[in-house]
Protein backbone atom coordinates (compact mmCIF):
# COMPACT_ATOMS: atom_id res chain seq x y z
CA UNK A 1 0.00 0.00 0.00
CA UNK A 2 1.49 3.42 -0.89
CA UNK A 3 2.00 6.19 1.63
CA UNK A 4 -0.57 8.08 0.68
CA UNK A 5 -3.48 5.26 0.56
CA UNK A 6 -2.10 4.24 4.41
CA UNK A 7 -2.39 8.43 5.07
CA UNK A 8 -6.15 8.41 4.06
CA UNK A 9 -7.17 4.49 5.33
CA UNK A 10 -5.83 6.50 8.97
CA UNK A 11 -7.31 9.55 8.55
CA UNK A 12 -10.73 7.75 8.06
CA UNK A 13 -10.06 5.98 10.95
CA UNK A 14 -9.74 8.73 13.13
CA UNK A 15 -12.88 10.60 11.54
CA UNK A 16 -16.08 10.16 13.73
CA UNK A 17 -18.17 7.77 13.02
CA UNK A 18 -21.54 10.14 12.06
CA UNK A 19 -19.14 12.46 9.84
CA UNK A 20 -18.18 9.34 7.67
CA UNK A 21 -22.11 8.31 7.91
CA UNK A 22 -23.62 11.46 7.20
CA UNK A 23 -21.18 12.94 4.12
CA UNK A 24 -22.95 10.72 1.96
CA UNK A 25 -26.06 11.39 2.84
CA UNK A 26 -25.59 15.46 2.90
CA UNK A 27 -24.42 14.56 -1.16
CA UNK A 28 -27.62 13.01 -1.90
CA UNK A 29 -29.30 15.79 0.19
CA UNK A 30 -27.76 18.28 -1.68
CA UNK A 31 -28.66 16.53 -5.51
CA UNK A 32 -32.12 16.26 -4.54
CA UNK A 33 -32.74 19.96 -3.50
CA UNK A 34 -30.53 21.31 -6.91
CA UNK A 35 -32.86 19.50 -8.68
CA UNK A 36 -36.20 20.86 -7.59
CA UNK A 37 -36.19 23.98 -9.55
CA UNK A 38 -33.78 23.80 -13.01
CA UNK A 39 -30.58 25.45 -11.17
CA UNK A 40 -32.46 28.49 -10.36
CA UNK A 41 -34.16 30.31 -7.47
CA UNK A 42 -34.35 33.30 -5.46
CA UNK A 43 -33.39 33.36 -1.93
CA UNK A 44 -33.10 35.37 1.37
CA UNK A 45 -31.80 34.89 4.58
CA UNK A 46 -31.42 37.32 7.70
CA UNK A 47 -28.95 37.04 10.40
CA UNK A 48 -27.67 38.21 13.81
CA UNK A 49 -24.21 39.37 14.84
CA UNK A 50 -23.70 38.27 18.67
CA UNK A 51 -20.21 38.59 20.51
CA UNK A 52 -20.76 36.61 24.16
CA UNK A 53 -24.28 36.15 23.47
CA UNK A 54 -24.94 39.71 23.22
CA UNK A 55 -26.30 41.30 19.92
CA UNK A 56 -23.79 44.03 18.37
CA UNK A 57 -25.45 43.48 14.82
CA UNK A 58 -27.09 42.34 12.13
CA UNK A 59 -27.37 41.68 7.99
CA UNK A 60 -29.47 40.33 5.32
CA UNK A 61 -28.99 38.85 2.08
CA UNK A 62 -30.98 38.49 -1.11
CA UNK A 63 -29.91 36.11 -3.75
CA UNK A 64 -31.01 35.29 -7.22
CA UNK A 65 -29.65 32.39 -9.23
CA UNK A 66 -31.20 32.01 -13.09
CA UNK A 67 -29.76 30.29 -16.11
CA UNK A 68 -27.53 32.23 -16.85
CA UNK A 69 -26.89 35.23 -14.61
CA UNK A 70 -26.74 35.76 -11.29
CA UNK A 71 -27.10 38.50 -8.33
CA UNK A 72 -26.58 39.37 -4.62
CA UNK A 73 -26.95 42.31 -2.49
CA UNK A 74 -26.26 42.22 1.17
CA UNK A 75 -26.14 45.02 3.94
CA UNK A 76 -25.57 45.27 7.47
CA UNK A 77 -24.19 47.34 11.11
CA UNK A 78 -22.47 46.29 13.76
CA UNK A 79 -22.26 48.44 17.16
CA UNK A 80 -18.55 47.88 17.87
CA UNK A 81 -19.58 46.75 21.88
CA UNK A 82 -16.25 44.18 21.34
CA UNK A 83 -13.10 45.84 20.64
CA UNK A 84 -12.07 43.98 17.64
CA UNK A 85 -15.25 44.94 15.72
CA UNK A 86 -15.98 48.23 14.10
CA UNK A 87 -18.89 50.36 14.72
CA UNK A 88 -20.70 50.56 10.83
CA UNK A 89 -22.67 49.99 8.05
CA UNK A 90 -22.85 48.73 4.67
CA UNK A 91 -24.01 47.15 1.54
CA UNK A 92 -22.47 45.18 -1.37
CA UNK A 93 -24.38 44.30 -4.75
CA UNK A 94 -22.39 41.55 -7.62
CA UNK A 95 -23.88 40.92 -10.59
CA UNK A 96 -22.33 37.79 -12.48
CA UNK A 97 -22.58 34.97 -15.09
CA UNK A 98 -23.68 31.12 -14.28
CA UNK A 99 -21.03 28.81 -16.25
CA UNK A 100 -21.71 25.41 -15.38
CA UNK A 101 -22.59 25.86 -12.10
CA UNK A 102 -19.96 28.41 -11.38
CA UNK A 103 -20.49 31.95 -10.38
CA UNK A 104 -18.25 34.27 -12.01
CA UNK A 105 -18.39 38.49 -11.19
CA UNK A 106 -18.76 40.80 -13.77
CA UNK A 107 -19.74 43.74 -11.54
CA UNK A 108 -19.17 44.58 -8.30
CA UNK A 109 -19.99 47.41 -5.44
CA UNK A 110 -19.83 48.33 -2.09
CA UNK A 111 -20.58 51.13 -0.03
CA UNK A 112 -19.13 50.97 3.95
CA UNK A 113 -18.50 53.25 6.83
CA UNK A 114 -16.69 51.75 9.92
CA UNK A 115 -15.16 54.23 12.41
CA UNK A 116 -15.81 57.36 10.43
CA UNK A 117 -13.99 55.77 7.65
CA UNK A 118 -15.82 55.40 4.21
CA UNK A 119 -14.45 52.99 1.44
CA UNK A 120 -16.86 53.13 -1.71
CA UNK A 121 -15.95 50.68 -4.27
CA UNK A 122 -16.71 50.09 -7.97
CA UNK A 123 -15.20 47.10 -10.33
CA UNK A 124 -15.83 45.35 -13.36
CA UNK A 125 -14.37 42.11 -14.19
CA UNK A 126 -13.03 40.07 -17.52
CA UNK A 127 -11.98 36.72 -17.52
CA UNK A 128 -11.70 36.62 -14.26
CA UNK A 129 -9.10 39.45 -13.53
CA UNK A 130 -10.58 42.71 -12.15
CA UNK A 131 -11.15 45.15 -15.49
CA UNK A 132 -12.07 48.66 -14.18
CA UNK A 133 -11.38 49.70 -10.84
CA UNK A 134 -12.18 52.60 -8.83
CA UNK A 135 -12.07 53.13 -5.09
CA UNK A 136 -11.73 55.50 -2.13
CA UNK A 137 -8.02 56.07 -1.53
CA UNK A 138 -7.39 54.65 2.47
CA UNK A 139 -6.08 56.50 4.99
CA UNK A 140 -2.06 56.50 4.90
CA UNK A 141 -0.23 54.42 7.12
CA UNK A 142 3.48 53.53 6.09
CA UNK A 143 2.29 49.62 7.78
CA UNK A 144 0.19 49.22 4.64
CA UNK A 145 0.87 46.08 1.93
CA UNK A 146 1.34 47.63 -1.23
CA UNK A 147 -0.74 46.36 -3.53
CA UNK A 148 0.27 45.39 -7.61
CA UNK A 149 -1.96 45.09 -10.73
CA UNK A 150 -1.04 41.04 -9.93
CA UNK A 151 -3.18 41.29 -7.38
CA UNK A 152 -6.10 41.82 -9.61
CA UNK A 153 -5.86 38.73 -11.09
CA UNK A 154 -7.72 35.42 -10.87
CA UNK A 155 -9.71 36.81 -7.65
CA UNK A 156 -13.58 36.91 -6.72
CA UNK A 157 -15.56 39.54 -4.94
CA UNK A 158 -16.27 39.20 -1.54
CA UNK A 159 -19.83 38.83 -2.24
CA UNK A 160 -19.33 35.75 -4.62
CA UNK A 161 -17.06 34.06 -2.52
CA UNK A 162 -19.78 33.36 -0.12
CA UNK A 163 -21.16 30.94 -2.26
CA UNK A 164 -19.93 27.32 -2.79
CA UNK A 165 -20.73 25.07 -5.62
CA UNK A 166 -22.45 21.68 -3.80
CA UNK A 167 -20.56 19.72 -5.71
CA UNK A 168 -20.39 15.91 -4.73
CA UNK A 169 -21.28 17.37 -1.46
CA UNK A 170 -19.29 16.45 1.87
CA UNK A 171 -15.66 16.62 2.63
CA UNK A 172 -15.20 17.65 -1.05
CA UNK A 173 -17.57 21.36 -0.54
CA UNK A 174 -14.75 22.46 2.13
CA UNK A 175 -11.66 21.39 -0.30
CA UNK A 176 -11.43 24.77 -1.78
CA UNK A 177 -8.99 27.98 -1.97
CA UNK A 178 -10.85 31.54 -2.53
CA UNK A 179 -8.69 34.19 -3.59
CA UNK A 180 -10.62 36.76 -2.97
CA UNK A 181 -10.42 41.01 -3.74
CA UNK A 182 -12.83 43.82 -2.20
CA UNK A 183 -11.17 46.78 -3.96
CA UNK A 184 -8.49 47.51 -1.39
CA UNK A 185 -7.39 44.13 -0.06
CA UNK A 186 -6.26 41.29 -1.51
CA UNK A 187 -6.64 38.06 0.49
CA UNK A 188 -7.14 34.46 0.66
CA UNK A 189 -9.74 32.60 2.31
CA UNK A 190 -9.03 28.82 2.57
CA UNK A 191 -11.88 26.10 3.69
CA UNK A 192 -11.25 22.48 5.36
CA UNK A 193 -13.38 19.40 6.23
CA UNK A 194 -14.70 19.76 10.07
CA UNK A 195 -17.88 17.97 10.28
CA UNK A 196 -21.72 17.22 9.48
CA UNK A 197 -24.52 18.70 11.71
CA UNK A 198 -27.80 19.49 11.30
CA UNK A 199 -29.62 23.46 11.70
CA UNK A 200 -33.20 24.66 11.53
CA UNK A 201 -33.50 28.53 11.33
CA UNK A 202 -36.23 30.13 12.99
CA UNK A 203 -37.88 30.46 9.14
CA UNK A 204 -37.05 28.60 6.75
CA UNK A 205 -34.32 25.69 5.88
CA UNK A 206 -33.99 22.31 8.38
CA UNK A 207 -31.66 19.75 7.53
CA UNK A 208 -27.81 19.32 7.26
CA UNK A 209 -24.97 21.42 7.11
CA UNK A 210 -21.58 20.60 6.03
CA UNK A 211 -19.03 22.58 8.41
CA UNK A 212 -15.70 24.04 7.20
CA UNK A 213 -12.63 25.12 8.99
CA UNK A 214 -12.03 28.96 7.89
CA UNK A 215 -7.89 30.33 7.73
CA UNK A 216 -7.85 33.90 6.45
CA UNK A 217 -4.23 34.72 4.93
CA UNK A 218 -4.20 38.56 4.03
CA UNK A 219 -1.62 38.86 0.78
CA UNK A 220 -1.53 42.73 -0.17
CA UNK A 221 -3.41 46.49 0.47
CA UNK A 222 -4.21 45.57 3.88
CA UNK A 223 -2.84 47.34 7.29
CA UNK A 224 -0.04 45.00 9.15
CA UNK A 225 -1.11 46.75 12.25
CA UNK A 226 -5.07 46.42 12.01
CA UNK A 227 -6.78 44.74 15.07
CA UNK A 228 -9.26 42.94 12.63
CA UNK A 229 -6.26 41.44 11.30
CA UNK A 230 -4.65 40.47 13.97
CA UNK A 231 -7.85 38.92 15.30
CA UNK A 232 -8.54 37.29 12.45
CA UNK A 233 -4.50 35.73 11.72
CA UNK A 234 -3.30 34.67 15.75
CA UNK A 235 -4.69 31.54 15.48
CA UNK A 236 -8.09 31.72 15.85
CA UNK A 237 -10.46 28.73 14.82
CA UNK A 238 -13.09 30.39 12.48
CA UNK A 239 -15.69 27.82 10.79
CA UNK A 240 -18.08 28.17 8.57
CA UNK A 241 -21.50 26.02 8.46
CA UNK A 242 -22.96 25.99 4.90
CA UNK A 243 -26.84 25.32 3.68
CA UNK A 244 -28.25 24.91 0.31
CA UNK A 245 -30.38 27.45 -1.79
CA UNK A 246 -33.05 25.07 -2.73
CA UNK A 247 -33.00 24.51 -6.65
CA UNK A 248 -29.42 26.19 -7.34
CA UNK A 249 -26.83 23.38 -6.57
CA UNK A 250 -25.24 26.37 -4.47
CA UNK A 251 -24.38 26.92 -0.97
CA UNK A 252 -24.77 29.78 1.81
CA UNK A 253 -23.20 30.53 5.08
CA UNK A 254 -25.61 29.61 7.55
CA UNK A 255 -23.55 30.27 10.21
CA UNK A 256 -20.09 31.86 10.82
CA UNK A 257 -18.05 31.63 13.91
CA UNK A 258 -14.90 32.80 15.33
CA UNK A 259 -13.21 31.95 18.89
CA UNK A 260 -12.36 35.08 21.26
CA UNK A 261 -11.27 35.25 24.70
CA UNK A 262 -14.12 37.05 25.86
CA UNK A 263 -16.59 35.30 24.15
CA UNK A 264 -17.42 33.55 20.25
CA UNK A 265 -18.07 36.23 17.67
CA UNK A 266 -21.22 34.82 16.15
CA UNK A 267 -23.11 35.49 12.71
CA UNK A 268 -26.19 33.54 12.27
CA UNK A 269 -28.97 33.06 10.33
CA UNK A 270 -32.68 33.10 11.55
CA UNK A 271 -34.49 33.46 8.12
CA UNK A 272 -32.85 31.61 5.56
CA UNK A 273 -35.63 30.32 2.58
CA UNK A 274 -36.32 30.74 -0.80
CA UNK A 275 -38.02 33.80 -1.82
CA UNK A 276 -40.15 34.40 -4.94
CA UNK A 277 -38.28 34.41 -8.22
CA UNK A 278 -40.48 36.81 -9.88
CA UNK A 279 -39.47 39.64 -7.60
CA UNK A 280 -35.52 39.18 -7.38
CA UNK A 281 -34.88 37.85 -11.19
CA UNK A 282 -31.36 38.50 -12.78
CA UNK A 283 -32.39 41.58 -15.28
Amino acid sequence: MHRRDIAMARATANTPLADRLAAPALALTLTAIAGQACAQGGFEAAYTIAAARIPVGSAAISISIGPDEYVISMSGRTSGLVRVLASGEGSMTVTGAVNGGRLSPLRYASKTTADDETLAVTMTFRDGNVHELEATEPRPGEDRVALTMEHRRQVVDPLTALLVPAGDGGEAVCRRSLPVFDGRRRYDLKLAFKRIEQIKADRGYAGPAVVCAVTFQPIAGHRRASPLLTFLTDGRDVEMALAPIAGTGILAPFRITATYMLGNVVMQATRFEAASTNASQPR
